[in-house]
């Protein structure tokens, strides 16, 4: 059980989620004088894209060890 939490702990590619989320907030923010849609569609596609790199993050931190 302690060997599964020292993994999490050392696995970084869920951080990839929440770090591009809040890009996508960031970004939309700016825009959101703009238009709504254009901050909703920041923030799906920040979470998109998280999604897309946490899996090859973890490939990466697999291949490494």
């Amino acid at each position: 059980m302690e060997t599964l939490k020292k993994n999490k702990n050392k696995e970084k590619s869920n951080w990839a989620i929440g770090g591009t989320t809040m890009i996508g907030l960031g970004v939309g923010i700016m825009y959101l004088q703009t238009s709504v849609l254009i901050f909703v569609g920041a923030i799906i596609s920040g979470v998109g894209l998280g999604l897309i790199i946490a899996p090859v993050i973890s490939l990466f931190e697999k291949h490494k060890s």
